[in-house]
């Protein structure tokens, strides 16, 4: 499997994408806090996992992560490149199973993981934080 993307453009372009701080997590976000909801950002949710959840409810132990539809296959959005496909696959795939071990490692010391596609609407997947958080907030 080649190492990087096929061509310095792409590589360049690639490059520049945001990892944190995108334009669907800023509306998230944004839809979060309009419903009253605080949190943290951008944090690892246990100590000891290498994973960082881009929003996160630590007395409730929730932890959202907004997936980007082509880095994380989206099934309703995803595209698989033609251009040095094995790589592009390789790549895609590798995120998929992260995001499953993510899963399940923070389920397995009691933390509840949501997932929102870059695609959904802000305000629909911030009432579905909400909803969650609510159901999982300490007595």
């Amino acid at each position: 499997m080649p190492s990087l993307p096929s061509t310095p453009t792409t590589r360049a372009r690639m490059s520049r994408q945001r990892a944190r701080d995108t334009g669907a997590e800023l509306s998230l976000r944004r839809e979060l806090h309009r419903l009253g909801l605080r949190y943290r950002v951008h944090r690892r949710p246990v100590p000891g996992v290498r994973r960082e959840a881009d929003v996160v409810f630590g007395p409730s132990r929730v932890a959202v992560f907004v997936d980007g539809c082509f880095w994380h296959g989206c099934p309703e959005h995803a595209t698989w490149p033609r251009s040095n496909a094995e790589f592009w696959r390789a790549k895609i795939e590798g995120n998929r199973r992260r995001d499953t071990d993510t899963d399940r490692r923070l389920a397995e010391v009691d933390w509840a993981v949501l997932r929102i596609w870059e695609h959904e609407d802000p305000a629909t997947a911030a009432r579905r934080v909400q909803d969650l958080v609510a159901t999982r907030r300490p007595r």
